[in-house]
C-alpha cells in the first residue's frame, strides 16, 4: 500500500511540474519564431553584407532576445499561466513581445546600417501572438486539469463578508467556498471542520484566534490564506537584524531615504518631460475635442494633499460636465454615472484624462509612482474610521500607483490603502520601474477602470461603510 501511495505521489508530481514548466514552452517558442524570422527574412537578405557572423555570433543575437523576453514576461505577469485569468495573461505577453520586437528592430537596423524593413517584423509579432493566444488557451486547460478549484473553509468573524465572497467567486477555476462559519463557534469546533476541506480562508478575527489557527496550520500542513491587518503590511517591509542572538526586525521612522528621494525626483523629470513631448499631440486633441462638446473649460483643477498632506492643485482633462458637482457635496463615480461625458468615458477608459498631471509632476508636487491623492474632504471622511490613512501619504502622490496596478478603481477604500502601504513600506528603485512598466498594461485592462457598481457604494462621503472593514 505504501508503495502505491509512493507511485501516486511521484506520477502527481510530475503532472504538475509539467503543468508548471509550459509557460517556458510558449517562451521558447517564441524564440523559435524569431531566429527564423532573423536568418531568413534579415540576417541572410540584408545584415550579412555589412556584419559577417558565425554560429556563437547567432547564438548570441538569440541569448539576447530570450533574455530580455524573459524579463519582460516576467515583469508582466506573463508567466503566471493559471494563476491570472487568461486575457491578462495573453495581454501581458502580447505587450511583452511588441516591447522586445521594437527594442530588436533597432537592433538589427543598427547592425544593418540602415533600418531595415518593417513588414516581416509585423508579421513576427503577429504570429508570435496568435501562437502565445493558442498556446496560453492550451496551457490554461491543462492547469485547471492537473489543478482543481481547492475546497475551502471562509472562517470570518462578525463583519459581513459578502466582499470577499465575491471575490473568491470571481476566480472559479482556483478557489470555492465550500463553507464558510464563525470564529464565535469555537477554534475546536474549527479545527474538526478544516479536516473536510483543502485549506482555510482567515478572514478579519481577532489577533489571538488567527495566531492560534496560523500555528495549528503550520504544524498539520493546512494550507491558509489570511487576509493581512495594517501591522501586517508594515512588518512586511521591516528590516531584519541579527544583532543578538534573536532576530529582531526594525521599521524605519521614515519611508524614504535621502538616496531614494533623489534618483526617484530624477526618474520623474526624466519621464514626465519625455511624456510630454510623446504626447503633446494627444493631448492637443483631446483638448479641442472636449473644447467643441460642451464649450466648457478644457482642464479640471481640484485641491488634493500630496507628501504630509500638503495641499495642491491637480491638473486633469474634464471628463465630467460642468455641473457635476453643483450642490457641493462629493461623490465617487459609479459605473454607469450619467455625469460623465462620452468624450470624458473614453478618455477615462484610456487613462488619457490623467496626462496633465505630468505637470504637477514636473513641479514636483506628485511623483510618477505612487499612492493617489485624495481630496481633503475625503481623507478627513476616512480618517474618522481609518486613521491609518494618512500612512499613505508618508510619500509624495503619484499618477500611478500600485493599488491602481494590483487593484481596480472600485476596490474598497481600505483595499487600497494595504495595497499602497505594500509599496511604501516595500519600495525600491526596481520597484517603480516595474510600475511604471506594469501601468502600460492596466490602459486595456477593464476591470481597473471600471466604476463603483450602483447600490454598491454610497453616493455620499458621509454614507461610507468603512466601519466594514476591520483596523486592528
Amino acid at each position: 500500500m505504501t508503495e502505491e501511495r509512493t507511485k501516486k505521489s511521484s506520477f502527481q508530481s510530475i503532472k504538475k511540474l509539467f503543468a508548471l514548466e509550459l509557460p517556458l514552452v510558449g517562451w521558447l517558442l517564441d524564440i523559435a519564431i524569431y531566429g527564423w524570422f532573423w536568418l531568413n527574412m534579415y540576417y541572410e537578405p540584408r545584415i550579412r553584407y555589412t556584419i559577417k557572423l558565425y554560429f556563437r555570433g547567432h547564438i548570441l543575437v538569440l541569448l539576447i532576445y530570450a533574455v530580455l523576453l524573459y524579463f519582460l514576461l516576467s515583469t508582466y505577469d506573463g508567466f503566471k499561466i493559471g494563476h491570472l485569468k487568461p486575457f491578462d495573461v495573453i495581454l501581458s505577453q502580447a505587450f511583452a513581445l511588441i516591447i522586445v520586437n521594437v527594442f530588436s528592430y533597432f537592433q538589427m537596423s543598427l547592425m544593418a546600417n540602415w533600418l531595415v524593413r518593417v513588414g516581416p517584423m509585423l508579421w513576427m509579432t503577429i504570429l508570435q501572438i496568435l501562437v502565445s493566444i493558442l498556446w496560453v488557451k492550451i496551457s490554461d486547460l491543462v492547469y485547471k486539469k492537473v489543478f482543481p478549484p481547492r475546497r475551502l473553509l471562509l472562517l470570518h468573524g462578525d463583519k459581513p463578508i459578502e466582499g470577499i465572497l465575491h471575490k473568491f467567486a470571481s476566480r472559479p477555476d482556483k478557489y470555492r467556498i465550500e463553507k464558510t462559519m464563525d470564529i464565535r463557534e469555537g477554534i475546536e469546533k474549527v479545527k474538526e471542520v478544516m479536516k473536510e476541506e483543502e485549506g482555510i480562508v482567515i478572514w478579519d478575527i481577532p489577533t489571538a484566534d488567527r495566531n492560534r489557527l496560523m500555528k495549528y496550520c503550520y504544524e498539520h500542513e493546512i494550507r491558509m490564506y489570511t487576509m493581512p491587518k495594517i501591522p501586517d503590511v508594515l512588518m512586511s517591509g521591516a528590516t531584519k537584524l541579527h544583532l543578538f542572538d534573536t532576530p529582531l526586525y526594525m521599521t524605519r521612522e521614515y519611508a524614504l531615504s535621502f538616496g531614494q528621494r533623489f534618483w526617484k525626483r530624477m526618474v520623474d523629470i526624466v519621464c514626465s518631460v519625455l511624456l510630454l513631448v510623446i504626447a503633446s499631440p494627444i493631448m492637443l486633441v483631446t483638448a479641442i475635442l472636449i473644447r467643441l462638446y460642451d464649450g466648457g473649460p478644457v482642464f479640471y483643477k481640484q485641491t488634493r494633499c500630496t507628501l504630509n498632506q500638503k495641499e495642491f492643485e491637480i491638473i486633469k482633462f474634464r471628463s465630467m460636465r460642468v455641473d457635476a458637482e453643483k450642490d457641493g457635496v462629493a461623490r465617487l463615480a459609479t459605473e454607469h454615472d450619467d455625469r460623465i461625458t462620452p468624450i470624458g468615458r473614453f478618455i477615462r477608459k484610456v487613462r488619457i484624462d490623467e496626462l496633465p498631471q505630468l505637470i504637477n509632476i514636473v513641479k514636483g508636487e506628485m511623483s510618477f509612482i505612487g499612492p493617489r491623492p485624495e481630496r481633503p474632504e475625503i481623507i478627513r471622511e476616512y480618517v474618522k474610521t481609518m486613521p491609518e490613512f494618512v500612512y499613505r501619504m508618508k510619500v509624495k502622490a503619484g499618477l500611478a500607483g500600485y493599488a491602481q496596478i494590483y487593484g481596480k478603481y472600485n476596490t474598497t477604500p481600505y483595499d487600497k490603502l494595504k495595497l499602497d502601504l505594500t509599496y511604501i513600506q516595500n519600495y525600491s528603485f526596481w520597484l517603480d520601474i516595474k510600475l511604471m512598466l506594469l501601468t502600460l498594461r492596466i490602459l486595456l485592462t477593464p476591470e481597473s477602470t471600471e466604476g463603483f457598481e450602483e447600490g454598491t457604494v454610497p453616493q455620499t462621503l458621509s454614507e461610507l461603510e468603512l466601519q466594514n472593514e476591520e483596523h486592528e
